[in-house]
Order: C-alpha cells, then structure tokens, then sequence
C-alpha cells in the first residue's frame, strides 16, 4: 500500500470530472487500499479517487469514531434524496477551511464494492453528508462551491498564499544548495 499525494485547491485537477470504472481489478482494489491509507493518514473520513489524481469514480469514506468501518464505493449514484440539513463541512483538498453547507439529508446511493459486487444503501447523517460530498469530487465540485463567490475568493486567495509561502519555506534539492 501506497499514500498518495492529495491535490489542493485551487489545483484545476480537482474540477476533472471521473469516468466509471469499467471493471472491478486488482488494480483497482489496490487504489482503493492506497486512497483508505491515504485518508486515514491525512487524516480525513473521506476521499474521492479524482483528490489523488485518479479520474475514476471510486471513494471511500470511514465516519465510524475508532476508524473501524471503512466503505468503498465504486461508480456511485444517488437515486434518492429527501429533506435538508445544514453541517459544517471540512475538505483534505481545503486544508484549514470548514463552512456549513446545506445538503440532502437522507439519500439511497447505489454503487459496487472492492469485489464488484452492487449494492443500494441508505444513510442519514454524516455519513449522508459524506457521501453527497465525496461523490460532489468525482463530478468536478467542491463543497466551497455551495459558499458565496466572496467566501470562495477569500479561500482561494488564502491557501494561494499559504502554498506561495510554504514552497518559498522548502529548502532546496541538495544539488541547488550553496
């Protein structure tokens, strides 16, 4: 198993749009083992394949508190939603940012497993929420994306500094030392 690095906003990658797994390999299976390392690594209760530069419609997510129920959701679809609910809501590609975002409140989301086989579930809560924003990456969307234009700006303007500085901070390859 494998971290993989995860891409930040404002990186255009993000807003890649993922294809649907054709079929269930080890291949995939093996990105599925690697983006849970990476999120539990991170650490976060989601990822989406597109995060890791991977335009394939594959998540996972573990919302359990002691990191015990991890899921993977291959080519999810949501078939249904009801009510509303607003939650404040975190990204491992907005590092430091966290806003309430409004969304579906229960959904029943279909979608094939790390062996392929499909299934249909429905969730409340967190994991609702989770899986609404998750499946928001694999289309190009980010849950800043629900804000104001200005907070957007804001953000953006924030972390563009953020990695300015941060990148300024490196210390150089060996080679370019003096």
């Amino acid at each position: 198993m494998a971290i993989l690095d995860i891409l930040h906003y404002p990186d255009p990658r993000l807003r890649n749009r993922a294809q649907p797994v054709e079929r269930v390999d080890e291949d995939i299976r093996t990105l599925v083992d690697d983006m849970l390392q990476t999120m539990y690594q991170a650490p976060g209760i989601g990822l989406a394949a597109t995060q890791v530069n991977v335009a394939k419609r594959v998540l996972v997510l573990d919302v359990s508190e002691d990191k015990s129920g991890p899921r993977c959701f291959i080519n999810p679809q949501i078939l249904e939603q009801w009510g509303e609910e607003r939650m404040e809501e975190g990204c491992l590609s907005v590092p430091g940012v966290s806003e309430g975002v409004t969304r579906a409140e229960r959904v029943r989301v279909r979608a094939l497993d790390r062996d392929g086989a499909p299934f249909e579930l429905e969730a409340d809560g967190l994991l609702a929420v989770c899986l609404q924003h998750e499946i928001d990456h694999l289309d190009g969307k980010l849950f800043i994306d629900y804000l104001s234009g200005f907070k957007r700006h804001r953000i953006r303007k924030r972390l563009e500094k953020e990695a300015r500085q941060h990148k300024e901070s490196a210390p150089l390859p060996r080679s370019q030392a003096i």
